[in-house]
């Protein structure tokens, strides 16, 4: 069983050098034409729905929802499809794609988005047209930025005003960043041209593959957010992503504007960080394999194909063609491909003096746990020393007591989730024994997931650190050391809010009914269970609430379970049994608020922040941005809440550092467990001026 990190925030851009397709062009004579085996998988996926949680029906309903999340993955701001297009989807299609499903046709798959190209090529002709137009920036307009409120065009005339305000709007954007300055292009309009074309040539290269992972995925997370199909590919990549472990080159590519392929970053202690001859922000603009292998130049090239090429076995070769910013010229570079631990990954941790006045100083342990991982593999092949959560954690809470720490923190403001079992066998490094999470499966019978193990690794003072972020096993944890009453729960107002719990089955394991076969099928995530606290509450749609809430932009962002479409209800069973271990209290955590809310008002940096926050919300609630020159440069120089997002969710999922950076937020929460020690062994609190 796994928990996973929400479907909203799976597409990021960025791709470690593990994940990659085996693609083909669209131009491909059999792009369209499922072979036998794709056929298998649209209908082993149909049986095994019936074992969702829900215990829905795969019918006309399910098939109605399918086919407006495919139409709004493909076309989410209605600017592609016509309305005349989807009007002819709906009666082809609307209540069929269940029976389709079942019988392993892809008809409404290929159709749609053969359609979906074809309107690419119309609206790319279109924008270029656009871009070499002259544009009144006086006038008082505005672009709708509201999903919601946008209807599909009608009329040519009402798709080229959509396109004419997009366009006047990408421009002004180009025009006021600089951040997004291109080698090949100089002007915004020769940029934002290089980016439709080089979006219009990435869906070219889409193939069956990506094609049926995304419908799938568009019928299976119609019954919840957390179900979907993964390819083959995608199968391998999460695999080894679990186990933290790759081989190839250590960085994380993105697709830039303009089709090129930028270095994102580079994993610590990788092939690349040793070689020391990529830097973060270089383009790569050919690869070649081997010694003297040829140079493929993989300008537009789908990012997916570029990590494939990229990526290869331990001791083999590839050769890069570099191209570093302010430069244009390009330089070849030979890397030895490695086996690269992703330590960048795995829990870290760091001492940090918090100093008091009048002492005694503390020392206080902070553990930065991105995941909860596993290697599955090794796992289930009983070797004894495989890559685990718990081991690393446990690790680091040795060295802590060795040098006699004060308090420990757990930060999980950026885990998304990871494995189940990891989460409990964590949870019980930190209580005695007793139940950590309690499972209901689709039947209504509840089973206790419990900690066995006598003895703690860490007795002492606890703190975990949350945020809208933190989702499903780290909530586990969370609720268990609340109702434990064994720490402090830190963060913004609530978690994520995943209280479901999957389980990731191997489709050819399933076909031939063998454990280990190969993933030639991919593989389905399934909801099959929600999970509750010990005290019988579950976490979905609700979080764990924080004790202490410190102000924060992530808490402001609709990234929350109740936020995605479809999610499963909140409901709750009877507690547990399980013993109180009066480590915390209503009036300990009214005294820590109140010292916490002083220096936070006396805070520069924190009423910096609560002024940031303010003017985010103020722009996440608009619906429409100003196409008038003045007044749109007004609203960039504040704060624009769309890069917010972007910034704060791709901060979340690329984790960048071994480092811990210590800044006003984990300064606060650094003094919060100060005054935490003091008031659990009868010290004075320190004066907060």
């Amino acid at each position: 069983m796994l928990h996973f990190s929400p479907t909203a925030m799976r597409r990021i851009l960025c791709l470690t050098l593990v994940f990659g397709f085996l693609s083909a062009s669209l131009v491909a004579d059999d792009f369209g034409k499922p072979t036998r085996q794709e056929r298998r998988i649209s209908q082993i996926v149909a049986r095994l729905m019936q074992q969702h949680l829900s215990n829905r029906k795969l019918n006309d309903d399910i098939s109605q929802r399918a086919l407006d999340m495919f139409l709004k993955n493909l076309d989410p701001m209605k600017v592609y499809f016509m309305k005349s297009d989807v009007d002819e989807f709906q009666d082809k299609y609307s209540t069929v794609l269940d029976d389709m499903l079942k019988d392993g046709d892809y008809e409404a798959a290929f159709q749609i988005f053969s359609r979906f190209l074809e309107r690419i090529d119309e609206r790319v002709k279109l924008a270029n047209e656009l871009i070499q137009t002259e544009h009144d920036y006086t006038v008082d307009e505005e672009l709708i930025t509201d999903r919601d409120m946008i209807q599909y065009a009608e009329t040519a005339g009402e798709i080229q005003d959509r396109w004419r305000k997009r366009i006047k709007y990408n421009l002004l954007v180009f025009r006021n960043d600089d951040e997004n300055e291109s080698p090949t292009a100089k002007t915004p309009e020769e940029r934002l041209g290089n980016r439709y074309r080089a979006f219009a040539n990435r869906m070219k290269q889409f193939d069956n593959e990506d094609v049926i992972e995304m419908y799938i995925s568009a019928i299976t997370t119609s019954f919840d957010p957390h179900t979907s199909y993964m390819s083959r590919s995608s199968y391998v990549n999460f695999q080894i992503n679990m186990s933290l472990e790759l081989e190839g080159i250590g960085a994380t590519l993105q697709s830039t504007d303009d089709g090129l392929t930028v270095i994102r970053r580079i994993v610590p202690g990788g092939a690349a960080d040793k070689s020391g001859k990529i830097k973060v922000e270089d383009k790569i603009v050919a690869v070649g394999q081997g010694d003297d292998g040829e140079m493929i130049d993989i300008v537009d090239m789908k990012l997916d194909d570029v990590v494939e090429k990229i990526r290869g076995k331990a001791g083999t070769t590839v050769r890069l063609g570099v191209m570093s910013p302010g430069s244009g010229d390009i330089n070849t570079i030979s890397i030895v491909r490695e086996r690269i631990e992703l330590k960048d990954s795995e829990a870290q941790g760091q001492i940090f003096e918090v100093e008091q006045d009048p002492g005694p100083n503390y020392r206080i342990g902070v553990i930065d746990l991105p995941s909860f991982y596993t290697d599955m593999q090794a796992r289930s092949r009983g070797i004894s020393d495989y890559k685990s959560t718990t081991r690393d954690v446990k690790r680091i809470l040795d060295e802590f007591n060795t040098q006699g720490v004060d308090a420990v923190v757990l930060d999980l403001r950026k885990n998304g989730g990871g494995s189940l079992t990891e989460a409990v066998d964590c949870t019980g490094l930190f209580i005695d024994r007793g139940p950590v999470v309690q499972v209901k499966d689709p039947y209504g019978q509840i089973e206790e997931l419990n900690d066995y193990d006598f003895g703690m690794a860490w007795e002492g003072p606890l703190v975990v650190l949350t945020s809208k972020f933190s989702a499903s096993a780290s909530e586990i944890l969370a609720g268990a050391v609340q109702d434990y009453e064994r720490g402090l729960v830190i963060g913004d107002t609530a978690t994520h809010g995943k209280g479901t719990v999957q389980t990731m089955l191997n489709l050819a394991e399933v076909l031939l009914q063998t454990r280990n076969a190969p993933p030639s099928l991919g593989a389905l995530k399934i909801t099959i269970s929600q999970f509750y606290r010990p005290n019988g509450d579950s976490t979905q749609k609700r979080g764990v609430l924080s004790d202490i809430v410190l102000p924060s932009i992530t808490d402001h962002m609709d990234v929350s379970e109740s936020d995605l479409e479809y999610p499963v209800e909140f409901d709750r069973v009877a507690e547990a049994d399980y013993p109180a271990m009066n480590q915390t209290n209503i009036d300990l955590i009214r005294k820590l608020t109140e010292r916490s809310g002083e220096r936070v008002s006396q805070s520069d940096e924190f009423q910096r922040q609560v002024r940031r926050i303010a003017r985010y919300v103020e722009q996440k609630e608009e619906n429409s941005v100003p196409l008038n020159a003045e007044a749109f440069n007004e609203r960039r120089s504040e704060l624009d809440a769309d890069k917010e997002d972007e910034k704060a969710i791709e901060g979340q999922v690329n984790h960048t550092s071994t480092e811990i950076e210590r800044d006003f937020y984990l300064d606060e929460v650094l003094s919060i467990a100060a005054d935490y020690v003091r008031v659990l062994t009868g010290t004075p609190l320190a004066n907060n001026n």
